[in-house]
């Protein structure tokens, strides 16, 4: 069964505000299985524009990951992040195929 991924872009506008949001993200994800990849750090755009933050969450499967996304618990963090900064969020289904 093919892994689940977030992917995300975002910018944070109120970072003392944004710590709600992560302290409140921590249950659902945990919960769904998930477990950082990237959060934040150095980063280069090579190719188009992005938002200045990226982050990218695994999880077992992409079930879990639009599981975790719909849960009333993330989306009560949703709400705590809105107003405070602006997210770009793609939730996609990994590749088992041969390497490249």
């Amino acid at each position: 069964m093919p892994k689940g991924y977030w992917i995300a872009h975002g910018r944070v506008d109120d970072p003392a505000a944004y710590e709600r949001y992560r302290a409140a993200n921590a249950a659902p994800l945990t919960a769904h299985g998930g477990r950082f990849l990237v959060r934040g750090g150095a980063r280069e755009d090579v190719e188009g524009a992005a938002k200045p933050r990226t982050v990218v969450i695994e999880f077992p499967s992409y079930e879990a990951a639009l599981a975790c996304y719909r849960s009333d618990a993330y989306q009560q963090a949703v709400d705590l992040r809105r107003g405070i900064s602006e997210t770009d969020l793609v939730i996609c289904e990994g590749w088992e195929g041969e390497p490249a």
